[in-house]
């Protein structure tokens, strides 16, 4: 059994996919998926299916698309075993997809990233990059990026993207504090150009980039973020960019020296 939601959605059992072509039992699926093993009442369900707008008799609908899910789950399990109404069981409010032994992506990358995160609390760098680095090689993608989402699954959604956000920032002072610069210039590039206005993924660029030799494209990205919080914010960047900016101009020698970062500024 697999379950992944960090990317394309994925469920299969027996190597047989339970993911179904139509858009809203693809939905329901991916809902009680993304909390594996955890109760998801009706209501939440109706609310990511509809929004404010469900149709007559939501529930009973609902109930239409578990139906066809646990055909879809009988057809893939084996003869002995657990049945489809034990594995997606129906509780007083709700459903529960419990699928024993399987683990949820999701689940993984929050557990390195924790550990990944006790470690830079306890200085052990070397051990953090390890711990951090698995835990963003588990993404492939968008979460549940072939899923259309409503409500309650987008805020999961970005729940996860900004844990992950976090996690790409932390690894990236681990790496500075290695002397390891030059590694993530790729992954920050491509951050900022998701979190256009988001000042420390920017910050970390910039500096990742004058340690490497290329402080003109630092000082130029900074001015795009500058021009893009002006544009977008009406507001300048904060003084701890500022002081960044400034100190690159005058090539501070603290800029590289790999026990430096960015809480200097």
């Amino acid at each position: 059994m697999a379950v992944a939601v960090l990317g394309p959605f994925v469920a299969t059992v027996n190597g047989t996919s339970l993911v179904p072509s139509a858009a809203k039992p693809r939905q329901v699926l991916a809902l009680l998926a993304a909390n594996l093993g955890r109760h998801v009442s009706v209501t939440a369900i109706e609310r990511e299916l509809w929004g404010d707008t469900p149709p007559g008799r939501p529930a009973a609908v609902v109930q239409t698309y578990v139906k066809q899910l646990r055909r879809a789950l009988a057809a893939a399990l084996p003869s002995s075993g657990p049945d489809a109404k034990e594995l997606l069981c129906r509780t007083h409010t709700g459903y529960v997809l419990d699928l024993p032994g399987t683990g949820l992506d999701s689940h993984e990358f929050e557990r390195l990233a924790r550990h990944g995160w006790q470690a830079l609390a306890r200085d052990a760098a070397e051990e953090a990059t390890v711990l951090l680095d698995k835990a963003l090689a588990v993404w492939r993608g968008p979460v549940l990026a072939d899923v259309r989402t409503g409500t309650v699954l987008q805020t999961e959604a970005r729940r996860l993207e900004e844990t992950r956000r976090g996690v790409v920032e932390s690894r990236a002072a681990a790496y500075l504090s290695l002397g390891r610069h030059a590694e993530l210039i790729g992954d920050l590039a491509m951050m900022t150009d998701r979190y256009p206005l988001q000042e420390n993924l920017h910050a970390l660029l910039i500096l990742t980039l004058h340690r490497s030799g290329r402080s003109d494209e630092a000082l130029r990205a900074f001015r795009q973020l500058r021009a893009a919080l002006v544009s977008e914010l009406g507001i300048e960047p904060s003084q701890r960019l500022q002081r960044l900016h400034h100190a690159i101009l005058r090539d501070d020698p603290q800029l590289v020296s790999a026990a430096s970062d960015l809480a200097v500024f």
